[in-house]
């Protein structure tokens, strides 16, 4: 066991795991931060997909002892304030869950492509979100939900702008 300190949504926390920990294990066990899925276990279905300085990471595959003191953003780190993020408010306004399992992935995943790119097309969701598996087969509304958050950033700084 090994004495680490994350920074978890804004807040450090020192935990005791072995090195080889996977991190999605130390958020959910260690931590309680269960948003965050375990799909496949190798990376491949997204459901596990958390921030790591602001890049979606596969949080299954990254060992606890290799993100000391970087940034972690979990599912529940997305709230600011009590408030929903834009996404997961446009995720219940378009009803994209069917049983939910993979959508902290799949939403911590748009909201990276979010940061990076606030006019997404079709084409660069898809390519962004490639990797994150719905069992559901919700992809459609996935995409309108994405748009939708996308068009709501942009109604908020149309209103910060007039003020």
């Amino acid at each position: 066991m090994t004495r680490i300190t994350l920074n978890v949504n804004g807040a450090d926390t020192q935990l005791d795991a072995p090195d080889d920990m996977p991190l999605l294990w130390a958020l959910r066990d260690l931590m309680g931060l269960t948003g965050s899925k375990y799909g496949c276990g190798i990376g491949q279905c997204g459901a596990c997909t958390v921030h790591l300085n602001g890049a979606p990471v596969r949080s299954c595959l990254v060992p606890v002892s290799q993100v000391s003191g970087q940034a972690i953003t979990t599912i529940e780190g997305l709230t600011e304030d009590g408030a929903l993020h834009a996404l997961q408010q446009a995720w219940i306004e378009r009803d994209v869950a069917q049983c939910g399992y993979c959508q902290s992935g799949q939403i911590m995943s748009a909201a990276a492509l979010l940061q990076s790119n606030a006019k997404p097309t079709d084409a660069d969701i898809d390519a962004a979100m490639a990797g994150n598996y719905c069992r559901c087969g919700t992809y459609i509304r996935i995409r309108e939900a994405i748009h939708a958050a996308a068009m709501s950033f942009d109604a908020t700084a149309a209103k910060g702008a007039q003020s």
